[in-house]
């Protein structure tokens, strides 16, 4: 027979259980972080520089796993060396190994298991490098099952770049893709798919992925929301639209607490400019001009979100 210190030492564990069940509460993120070129560099946008502050970022913001776009080989080693605590899933899309952007899903090693991964072109041949459709550039999903280290709860996340000139190879990469989701995952299953998918919420592109409920747009549905522009900024801070491309849907069985498009900023320094002080600040501080810029073309979403018990 139990004593009563017994009980509540088990009610205690049991509660503890319960919470963390469902107090869990993983950061998923998407950022297309521009490929590497020599007309960007040219421009002052220099890798060497971008990549500091992203892996910056993504030190801030801690998130459980995200998706990436536009990464090349030598970018995403550069990203693993900034990020030591991640690991990735993924391969180049011109080759299924090393050549062409890779559209890597990054996931902390301490955080989640992973139990398997893949990836498929989006394309009607889906399994080896391939245009398809109109598109202008051979395009790929890649995807992953995680487990929960702490919880144990299990779910797939998705990843991919969808073409940004063909209409009809988008719209066909999308039914494309929700099939290869329920073929992986069934309806019940838990699903994250993030991803530059090149058309806003109001394409009918985008209908596809949220008419039938089976997934939601984390935008829509979040409790609290900090989006003060859209997610393409062309590498021009002073531009703002409403157009979201970037998105990040959950399937239901996902709460999401928190959205967010955030800013990437950093400042370069202006050749030849003097430095000035600031009208009533304290006399330690001197401003000295400098250029805004942004550390992609893209800014980058974060939610943050509970599996439901």
């Amino acid at each position: 027979m139990c004593s009563n210190k017994a009980r509540i030492v088990l009610l205690g564990a049991l509660l503890c259980m319960a919470f963390a069940a469902f107090g869990q509460e993983l950061v998923l993120g998407s950022y297309n972080i521009r490929y590497r070129n020599d007309g960007d560099e040219s421009k002052g946008y220099l890798w060497k520089k971008r990549c500091q502050v992203i892996c910056d970022q993504i030190h801030y913001e801690l998130p459980d796993a995200f998706g990436a776009q536009e990464v090349l080989k030598e970018q995403l080693d550069d990203l693993l060396r900034g990020l030591p605590e991640y690991d990735y899933v993924g391969v180049g899309r011109d080759d299924g190994r090393e050549a062409g952007e890779f559209a890597p899903i990054f996931y902390q090693r301490e955080r989640l298991v992973l139990l398997s991964d893949g990836y498929f072109w989006l394309s009607p041949n889906r399994t080896k490098p391939s245009l398809g459709w109109d598109a202008a550039c051979i395009r790929i999903c890649t995807w992953a099952k995680f487990k929960v280290r702490k919880t144990g709860k299990v779910f797939l996340f998705f990843n991919l770049h969808t073409d940004h000139v063909g209409v009809k190879a988008r719209y066909e990469s999308a039914k494309l893709v929700m099939k290869t989701i329920d073929e992986l995952g069934g309806n019940d299953s838990s699903v994250v798919l993030t991803g530059d998918f090149n058309v806003d919420q109001t394409d009918e592109t985008y209908a596809i992925f949220t008419a039938d409920g089976r997934l939601k747009d984390a935008y829509t549905v979040a409790k609290y929301r900090f989006a003060e522009n859209g997610t393409f900024n062309s590498f021009n801070p002073s531009l703002k639209t409403t157009s979201r491309i970037d998105h990040i849907f959950v399937s239901p069985s996902f709460t999401v607490t928190r959205y967010g498009v955030l800013p990437n900023f950093y400042w370069t320094e202006e050749e030849y400019t003097k430095s000035e002080k600031g009208h009533d600040a304290p006399q330690q501080i001197n401003f000295k001009p400098h250029r805004i810029r942004t550390a992609s073309d893209h800014y980058p979403v974060f939610v943050k979100v509970k599996l439901k018990p």
